[in-house]
């Protein structure tokens, strides 16, 4: 099993959602993050005063999926999101030990 993480910008996050869809991937975790890289952030003028902001918003996407998928959901994550600009994101793909459902008590693959 992989768990896969995204860091994507907001507004890619319908078509991320879309693409995962055609995949039969239906059960993500979406967490609003702040963070940057070689964006460096920007600035902004609020009432006149202008202020930089150094932490840009993203979303943060969690999907734990067999490791047969992992690469196709990590592909399709990548076109979906891909703007060609910079701060698209990234994506990390780790090794899932295990997993339980709670309600069941199921286990492995079986709780995905």
């Amino acid at each position: 099993m992989k768990l896969i993480i995204a860091i994507i910008k907001p507004s890619r996050l319908e078509e991320v959602r879309q693409a995962l869809n055609v995949l039969d991937i239906h059960g993500m975790t979406v967490t609003e993050v702040k963070g940057y890289g070689r964006q460096k952030g920007h600035s902004e003028i609020y009432r006149g005063t202008e202020y930089a902001v150094h932490f840009l918003p993203k979303l943060k996407i969690e999907i734990a999926t067999d490791d047969e998928l992992a690469d196709a959901v990590g592909i399709a994550i990548r076109d979906a999101a891909q703007t060609g600009r910079i701060g698209d994101g990234k994506i990390f793909i780790l090794d899932l030990v295990a997993v339980t459902r709670i309600r069941t008590g199921e286990t492995g693959a079986a709780a995905l």
